[in-house]
């Protein structure tokens, strides 16, 4: 298991609220002080919320939360308490009538697992920031990992169990951090040795299946299968401007790519955001070429931090 969390980048905070019985949550990540953001959406089954801010060329240029949350699009909602959440607290971009919080989001489909009718909203939402900290370092079945499954292309009977990861990489003063929810298409490798380490799996005969191998056997349409999408975000204390902070996101899918195959289908909504809390200058490929690694080692966490849960194996299991 990798070392770290994305509470490890000073200013950053976050709270994590569940539904057992729904197994769904979301995870907020805050910067109260606002932090320079950027984002990149690859997958071509996306539910995001906020999303155009980002661009370069937008006024607002900070960003105060993200919301990673179960509950496919239904889970935008929660984004709406962390907001209530925040403006209570002062926190937000000063419209002098008061302070309007900027919180971007980004959903897993995950209502397949557990009671599809209980999924993150309004109250979940302001209860994980209400609770947020900068000690806070839990990973697998929490917040919008709660949910998170992984090899779903013979449907959600051969998937695993998957969950919420985290990880840290640092270089001097520099740090950088990923956390991430794995609810992917496509199937886990540890990218260290190119191996398997979680996907499709054979409960019959208790073995792991290849999802491109499947779906080279299958060579059709693979209907209505959007029951995926990785979602995550990188925070740094690096100096960075929107341009840059979209290039790191970028960049970081790089480590999507090292651990997770297929990947960017028209089945995953795949979205990293990056939070930079602009207090250490560094080089921009330096800082990508991180975020690629360390979005890759809280990939493997997610996997390994798992719990088996509704009939499915996580990895400990097998």
């Amino acid at each position: 298991m990798y070392q770290g969390y994305i509470t490890d980048v000073q200013g950053i905070k976050v709270g994590h609220v569940q539904s057992e019985e729904g197994m769904t949550g979301c995870t907020v990540v805050i910067c109260e002080q606002g932090a320079t953001g950027g984002v990149d959406v690859r997958g071509s089954a996306p539910g995001t919320r906020e999303t155009d801010l980002f661009k370069a060329e937008k006024m607002v240029d900070k960003v105060h939360a993200i919301v990673l949350s179960g509950g496919s699009a239904f889970g935008l909602e929660a984004a709406s308490g962390v907001m209530k959440y925040l403006e209570e607290q002062s926190i937000g971009f000063d419209v002098r009538v008061t302070k309007v919080p900027i919180v971007a989001s980004a959903v897993i489909f995950d209502l397949n697992i557990g009671n599809y009718k209980i999924r993150p909203d309004f109250n979940m939402g302001y209860k994980a920031a209400e609770i947020a900290n900068s000690y806070e370092n839990r990973q697998g079945n929490i917040g919008c990992g709660m949910g998170a499954t992984i090899g779903k292309i013979l449907g959600p009977q051969s998937a695993m169990k998957s969950g919420l990861g985290s990880a840290t990489v640092k270089v001097g003063d520099l740090v950088v951090s990923a956390i991430v929810s794995v609810n992917s298409f496509g199937d886990i490798y540890d990218f260290r040795f190119n191996k398997q380490i979680a996907g499709v799996y054979d409960y019959k005969n208790n073995k792991l299946l290849n999802t491109v191998e499947i779906m080279k056997d299958m060579n059709k349409d693979l209907g209505f299968n959007v029951q995926n999408t990785t979602i995550g975000v990188i925070g740094t204390n690096a100096i960075l401007t929107k341009a840059e902070a979209n290039k790191v996101s970028g960049m970081a899918h790089n480590g999507y790519a090292r651990s997770i195959d297929p990947i960017h289908t028209m089945l995953d909504g795949d979205t990293i955001f990056t939070m930079a809390t602009n207090e250490i200058k560094a080089d921009i490929s330096l800082i990508g070429t991180l975020a690629a690694e360390v979005m890759s080692k809280a990939i493997i966490n997610g996997v390994l931090f798992a719990e088996g849960s509704h009939g499915l194996n996580a990895y400990k299991d097998i």
